[in-house]
């Protein structure tokens, strides 16, 4: 009874065979669940879209770009193993790069649309906020400075569909929205079912072992209970040259997850709906090598007695996320009625091994020993947690402003907490006092020091009105505009409209307009962290300083505010026939004050800062800022055909995302002027702007056959443009990566109805970056983690069984 829209066109297209994506006509709601699968392209179907809070069943269509993305395919017989990767492969506005070399960020796979950061996309749960990570991103080619939220903490065959929002929305769900909105909704289908899969690359190494089950049962009278179990191990690859002691690819990682999802009836027509999962992660990702003694390369950060050959040090970390949803529905008086309380956590611990202290090794040493120190350390780690309630209300009034008009009102508290916990002291000290070219703290990552000790929290407030008409039966409207108050600083209003017309019987019109924000997170507001960076190969100590405490304020850097957006889309379907569907939609975002990660302030380029700082200690310092405006346009196409062909079915899809980021000002704090190249520089610039590849193509075929389907996806990615260390100013120039184009060919034998066989190949043409000046890129390697990764050809199997 909540939200469901019941469609008179249901399916434009359906991408990688007939369940893959589906981009919907109808207005998108995002409150309830439904259990109808979008399987058939053809048929009749109830669905529940993210972005709308209309509570009536009605023929009509969206008035913004929504994808709906069914799971049980991916799940079953997809090549990927993740969320993040499959949907990379599916949609071609959303992008996540799996980074190595990145320290944290190799263990978390960000995500973003349209070319932003992973902080402005939000992410909900069967329609509730969920949680970010207590990371934020200060290394790769993709989301520095961002937080972001962890797909991967979800299983796949735990999840019904992925619905993504390709339009500003933080009118409707607040922070965050900015680039779009994704909803992940999980199942609660009776039955079971479990998958085996397997998967390495063509160089041997990278194995991959999967194991997941999923049972659906009844509870209680008219109740469902959905449990999910998935054991993932995934293998270390390492694609440095034999002569490279450095060790890049793939973080070893091995994940348990649990998932339980499900309603029970209560008084009257209500339900009471509940979700509750837990994840544990440990992830292992190696470090810059250290020089063995006699070389030339940074011997002040080793021993002769621990590692005389040199070494690598592991950083490992072990990741806790949990989430719990909890909330009740029921019709009141006319009005559908839902009160909810979500907890979300994320918790990194870090230990690093194979590593020293070089500063504790040379006390020892001076002191008659032999140069030793541990080879591991407890480095500390950090935290998030969020907790919100949310009361949401609606009614549709028939016949009033036309055809009906549904009225949607409520609020929202939420409350959010940032702690940081210290490491033990061998993992930060510098042990002989004398400044060795950094050699205090564990190599690979110092740790935490007790200084850096947070526990920062904050609350906001949230109202909301949301208003769809049905003007006419070819004439779609929506209007929203909410306020929201953040405890740490001040409020914000933001609105949106939008509308859709019906020119004739295959041809839609649509367009919306809106603004929207983004809170500055809690992670960058509050993250306090020594780290050693490689600049040209060479180590230097960098402090990142928190926002509003003493190095920051020396520096002049003013307390973080929001983001704020404007957004336009534009955009037309065309359904000509049930077997043939386009889509197309331009967007245009502008963003100011959007918050980056700065550069690194030294003696050699703001003196006079340099002088403050040094005074505190501080040799190298960057900070969180709001200083870069950025403008966004692109366009999103679609297009669908189905056939029958050799007595077989084909279903042929191109999707295809272009888009430009530009960086359109810079404006530095007071205290900074004239210093906007040291602020921003051309590397940091270009992160904004082309962390991502501008354009993405897919191109996919699955034809079945009898008791065989085969799928054959052609992707295309664009060229990225990424900036050296030393910059073009000084005569090097830029790191230019070429178009790439991967394809992936998958079978699958249909042993019986509820026994499928799945074998294929990733990356056929085992595609790579275009190669670089290792010391020039961030990581140290030949190339970037960019476009599709590093690692080249891969294969797989899965069998899939329902019982």
């Amino acid at each position: 009874m909540f939200a469901v829209t019941h469609l008179r066109k249901a399916v434009l297209f359906s991408l990688y065979g007939a369940s893959a994506i589906t981009t919907l006509t109808l207005t998108p709601g995002a409150h309830a669940q439904t259990g109808t699968q979008a399987s058939d392209a053809s048929a009749m179907q109830s669905v529940t879209v993210v972005g709308s809070r209309r509570a009536t069943s009605s023929s009509t269509d969206t008035v913004v770009p929504v994808d709906l993305i069914p799971m049980n395919k991916q799940a079953e017989q997809g090549g990927q193993f993740d969320l993040a990767q499959t949907l990379t492969y599916i949609s071609p506005s959303f992008n996540s790069t799996r980074q190595s070399g990145a320290d944290g960020a190799d263990l978390v796979d960000s995500a973003a649309l349209r070319g932003l950061g992973s902080d402005q996309t939000l992410v909900l749960v069967n329609g509730k906020r969920r949680h970010t990570t207590a990371l934020v991103n200060l290394f790769g080619a993709r989301n520095r400075g961002n937080t972001g939220t962890d797909l991967n903490a979800i299983p796949m065959l735990a999840i019904r569909d992925v619905q993504i929002l390709r339009d500003g929305a933080a009118a409707q769900y607040g922070s965050d929205a900015i680039a779009g909105v994704m909803d992940v909704s999980l199942k609660k289908s009776k039955g079971c079912e479990a998958i085996a899969g397997y998967s390495q690359y063509s160089a041997g190494d990278g194995q991959n072992w999967l194991g997941s089950a999923y049972c659906g049962f009844d509870l209680g009278n008219g109740g469902v209970l959905a449990l999910t179990g998935e054991y993932l191990d995934r293998g270390r690859s390492n694609r440095a040259e034999p002569d490279n002691p450095r060790i890049i690819g793939d973080t070893k990682t091995e994940s348990q997850t649990v998932y339980a999802n499900g309603e029970l009836p209560t008084t009257g027509n209500g339900r009471l709906y509940f979700t509750a999962g837990a994840q544990k992660r440990d992830g292992s990702s190696a470090a810059f090598a250290r020089g063995g003694i006699g070389s030339d390369d940074i011997p002040s950060r080793n021993s002769a007695a621990m590692y005389p050959n040199g070494f690598v040090p592991f950083i490992n970390a072990r990741i806790e996320d949990r989430t719990a949803i909890l909330g009740h529905r029921i019709e009141l008086g006319g009005w559908n009625t839902d009160i909810s309380q979500t907890y979300g956590y994320n918790k990194m611990k870090y230990d690093i091994t194979n590593t020293i202290n070089a500063s504790i090794a040379n006390l020892d040493l001076q002191n008659g020993g032999r140069g030793v120190s541990a080879s591991a350390f407890n480095a500390g780690g950090f935290s998030f947690q969020q907790m919100t309630t949310n009361l949401d209300l609606s009614r549709y009034y028939d016949g009033v402003m036309g055809k009906g008009l549904n009225v949607a009102f409520g609020g929202e508290y939420r409350r959010e907490q940032f702690k940081i916990f210290a490491g033990e002291p061998g993992s930060y000290i510098d042990a002989d006092g004398v400044g060795n070219g950094g050699n205090a703290g564990s190599q690979g990552f110092p740790g935490f020091q007790p200084g850096d000790v947070t526990n920062a929290k904050r609350h906001s407030n949230a109202a909301y009105l949301d208003l769809e008409a049905d003007l006419t039966d070819a004439i779609k409207t929506q209007a929203a505009v909410r306020y929201e108050k953040f405890s740490d600083f001040g409020s914000t209003v933001t609105g949106k409209l939008a509308g859709s017309i019906r020119t004739t019987d295959s041809v839609l019109l649509r367009g919306s307009a809106s603004t929207g924000f983004r809170a500055p997170s809690l992670q960058q507001s509050h993250l306090s962290t020594t780290f050693t960076d490689f600049i040209g190969g060479v180590p230097k100590e960098v402090v990142l300083a928190p926002n509003g405490g003493v190095v920051a304020n020396a520096a002049g850097i003013p307390k973080l505010k929001e983001e704020k957006s404007t957004s336009f889309t534009l955009g037309t379907t065309w359904t000509p026939s049930q077997a043939v569907s386009l889509t197309a939609d331009v967007y245009h975002i502008k963003i100011k004050d959007r918050i980056v990660l700065s550069g690194r302030f030294t003696a050699d380029n703001y003196p006079d800062l340099a002088t403050r700082l040094a005074a505190l200690g501080v040799g190298e310092a960057q900070f969180f800022v709001n200083s870069a405006d950025t403008k966004t346009q692109g366009i999103d196409l679609t297009a669908s055909h189905k056939a029958t062909v050799m007595g077989g079915r084909l279903n042929t899809f191109l999707a295809m995302n272009v888009s430009k980021t530009e960086v359109t000002d810079v404006h530095a704090p007071a205290a900074l002027r004239g210093f906007e190249d040291v602020l921003l520089s051309e590397k940091e610039r270009l992160y904004i702007e082309q962390g991502a590849p501008r354009s993405k193509f897919t191109l996919g075929f699955n034809y079945g056959l009898g008791d065989w389907d085969t799928d054959l996806k052609i992707i295309h990615f664009g060229p990225q443009t990424l900036g050296t260390f030393d910059g073009t100013a000084a005569g090097v120039p830029n790191q230019h990566y070429k178009s790439k184009t991967s394809a992936d060919l998958a079978f699958t034998y249909n042993i019986s109805k509820d026994v499928k066989l799945t074998f294929g190949g990733n990356n056929l043409f085992n595609a790579r970056p275009t190669s670089q000046d290792p010391d020039q890129t961030d990581n140290g390697f030949k190339y970037e983690s960019v476009q599709f990764g590093l690692n080249g050809t891969s294969y797989f199997s899965r069998l899939w069984v329902k019982f």
